[in-house]
């Protein structure tokens, strides 16, 4: 598969510390690219060295199979980027906002140009209104309809939901799957949002203390076959000792609480359901846990 990025043994020190260590990795083409972490693990350092904001101190990126540093223009030219809170004009408008920063890209577009790409992030209808009205989502919005003037292969967002209630976070991820289906554009996302990351990657990266820990396909992450399941009944102690003397001894996962945790094939989660319905347990609840969140802090907790 054709790659967008391609990052080679990237590493960035500040004086004694190492806040990225060697990263590599690649970005599929047409991937919507979940970049994970905790707070300094090397996420923000990495992004700024992408956008070519810092100078990595070794290491090589590579965008659309050309190298940053010798190409720095003519690639940038191809990205659109929002990194932390867009910084607009709020005594503007939406439109005027829009209209500047294509003049300051160089880019020559006209007024049905201009609504066009307000259209396309759900402001249209907010074109002349003060940027200084908006709440943070639609500002984010906005950010993105600037990213998306120059027609980019590629867009690159760092925390795009920081901020914004619920509405606001459907929206953006709503938007960045419209994007990434309907004009092909590859999105590499950095979020601490977990579930977020899960409902929209294609592709995660998972770093920390600027090493990387692990990437792969979402779908290859998430095995179906080592799905966690939670339960709680009316009587646990009684469930898990039907549990124990049962086929499902080895299913059973170490206690993480009141509840009771068991690792199997999502397939069997209907056998599980029946196995309990026959022995006169009541289920409270029964569900499938093995999430994004479980699945990062795990691979995060090992590391030393």
């Amino acid at each position: 598969m054709e790659s967008i990025i391609e990052v080679q043994r990237l590493t960035k020190q500040f004086g004694h510390i190492t806040a990225v260590d060697n990263l590599s990795f690649e970005v599929p083409k047409g991937s919507i690219f979940g970049f994970l972490g905790q707070n300094g693990a090397g996420k923000s350092t990495t992004i700024r060295m992408l956008m070519s904001l810092i100078t990595p101190t070794s290491g090589e990126i590579q965008f659309f199979g050309m190298p940053l540093q010798e190409k720095r223009k003519l690639i940038l030219k191809k990205i659109g980027a929002i990194i932390e809170k867009p910084d607009m004009y709020g005594y503007l408008s939406a439109y005027d906002n829009l209209k500047m920063f294509a003049r300051l890209n160089g880019l020559n577009l006209t007024q049905s140009q201009l609504i066009h790409h307000l259209e396309q992030v759900g402001l249209a209808h907010r074109a002349d209104n003060k940027v200084k009205t908006f709440s943070q989502g639609m500002k984010q919005r906005l950010g993105l309809a600037i990213a998306l003037m120059h027609n980019p292969s590629l867009i690159v967002l760092d925390e795009p939901t920081n901020g914004l209630d619920p509405q606001g976070i459907a929206d953006i991820r709503q938007l960045i799957m419209q994007l990434n289906t309907e004009r092909q554009i590859t999105i590499f996302l950095s979020s601490h949002l977990l579930s977020e990351i899960e409902q929209i990657a294609t592709h995660i990266l998972i770093i920390d203390k600027g090493k990387k820990v692990i990437a792969d396909s979402a779908k290859a992450l998430f095995n179906p076959a080592d799905t966690i399941v939670e339960i709680n009944t009316n009587n646990n102690n009684n469930a898990l000792t039907h549990l124990q003397n049962s086929q499902w001894q080895h299913n059973l996962q170490q206690n993480r609480g009141p509840n009771i945790f068991l690792k199997m094939h999502y397939n069997q989660i209907p056998e599980l359901n029946k196995f309990l319905f026959e022995h006169n347990i009541q289920l409270l609840l029964l569900q499938p846990r093995h999430s994004l969140e479980d699945y990062f802090l795990q691979v995060t907790s090992n590391i030393q």
